[in-house]
């Protein structure tokens, strides 16, 4: 493979993108996506091998229509080509990595050059400012730093636009809670479920969040609910602003709600940048824009790692754009797999059956219980225990175990309950590793 950079192209200003006709945004996605193919074929074997084996080459793209000629590529794609298989740049040129948890040890890698580094931290200042931040802002970050895409990409995003970060991270509540106060930020990031955690410590000291200085607070990484979103605005007397993004495709920053637009219309995708499909998950083939189906997304201006067709998972549908020439995501409604988002992590049942099966005193047999008992959410393992690890004592220590192994690797508490032998519910077929009693609002 001879490794061609992308052609350099004029640059554009954030103004006359968002305020492009439609055709002028259509021909420029078009132009793009002929030279993202191409620098996917030209720079990365397996990439090729797969458009070969579909029957697909570059040139053949005429028209947006003719990305559905071009395979899907997949979280196991990712995987399988593991660490570096699926850059088209030499590793050399890459100036970051981030990577998600892997269900079987292997985590999804991605990879960034200088350009990838600028499109993300000007996507998501576009996403600020789309939100009502504006330069000289003070904003709070409570997403977590390190290989999780939250911290920096939002970080990177509100320097971009002029900002001043204060890069908190995550976890530290009473230390959040005291620079909140002090520092008087205007904005604050974060996941949904932590920004409770944080009223909770508000009113604990005896504060009142609605009285501290948030106006606008952009949240993501997690599916939230409008009741949520309405505490969290009740609370602390701002406007909450929903972002969605992925690693794979870039980070946060693939799309953001809008300040001037309707209120729960969706969260506009830039389009500049990330092409989105609707397909029907089971057929895969591609819907009319308004239909309900999996979100597809591929990379127009991606250099070390270009998606072509990435299978988000995601259930949502495309709407048209309000305020701005790109369209519009609703909200996601739910996956077409079998992953958990909780409390912005990313479980698979296949990770706690794994470590499941690395406790010497539990049988394979467990059942994952998701609830709401207050405002967050929780995960009970209901675990059940080998014959000869059957007493009450026995089964006590599994279950610390395993509530351990789940901590250590995956971050998250869960509770464990180990039965006794046979207890766990047997299924018919497939089994049902998953009962989702939260409240469906």
């Amino acid at each position: 493979m001879h490794h061609q950079p992308l052609a350099p192209e004029r640059p554009l200003d954030r103004d006359e993108v968002e305020n492009a006709s439609l055709d002028a945004l259509r021909a420029l996605q078009l132009d793009r996506l002929r030279r993202s193919l191409r620098h996917a074929w030209d720079n990365n074997p397996i990439q090729q091998a797969r458009f070969r084996a579909a029957g697909a080459h570059p040139d053949d793209l005429k028209d947006l229509s003719d990305l559905a000629r071009f395979p899907f590529t997949t979280k196991a794609d990712l995987r399988e080509g593991y660490p570096f298989g699926l850059f088209a740049v030499p590793r050399e040129r890459i100036l970051r990595l981030h990577a998600s948890s892997g269900t079987t040890g292997r985590p999804t890698v991605v990879g960034y050059t200088a350009r990838d580094l600028e499109i993300w931290a000007d996507v998501m200042a576009r996403s600020i400012r789309a939100a009502g931040g504006r330069p000289g802002d003070m904003v709070h970050n409570s997403f977590g730093y390190g290989l999780f895409t939250g911290g920096l990409g939002y970080h990177s995003g509100a320097e971009k636009l002029g900002c001043t970060v204060v890069p908190v991270s995550g976890g530290m509540t009473e230390r959040q809670v005291t620079l909140i106060d002090d520092f008087r930020p205007r904005l604050i990031f974060g996941t949904p479920s932590y920004m409770l955690s944080v009223i909770d410590e508000f009113r604990r000291r005896g504060l009142d969040p609605a009285r501290s200085s948030l106006e606008i607070g952009m949240f993501g990484a997690e599916p939230w609910t409008p009741s949520m979103r309405d505490e969290i605005e009740g609370a602390f007397g701002i406007r909450a602003y929903d972002l969605y993004g992925l690693s794979e495709i870039i980070g946060p920053g693939v799309s953001v709600e809008c300040a001037d637009d309707p209120r729960d219309g969706g969260m506009t995708i830039w389009e500049d940048h990330f092409y989105p499909e609707i397909i029907d998950p089971e057929t895969g083939a591609v819907l009319p824009d308004g239909d309900w189906g999996e979100l597809v997304l591929t990379t127009l201006t991606k250099e070390g790692l270009p998606m072509v067709r990435y299978r988000t998972r995601d259930l949502t549908r495309l709407l048209p754009g309000d305020s701005r020439p790109m369209r519009r995501m609703a909200r996601v409604t739910g996956r077409t797999d079998d992953m958990i988002i909780l409390r912005g992590v990313n479980v698979f049942p296949t990770q706690i059956e794994e470590l499941l099966l690395s406790c010497p005193g539990l049988a394979p047999h467990f059942r994952i219980e998701l609830t709401r008992p207050g405002r967050m959410d929780r995960m009970a393992v209901l675990a059940e225990a080998k014959p000869a690890f059957a007493s009450e004592e026995a089964r006590a220590a599994s279950a610390r175990d395993l509530a351990h192994r789940v901590k250590s690797v995956i971050g998250l508490t869960a509770e464990v309950r180990v039965l006794e032998p046979g207890a766990v519910p047997r299924s018919e077929g497939k089994a049902k590793r998953i009962l989702d009693l939260r409240p469906k609002d």
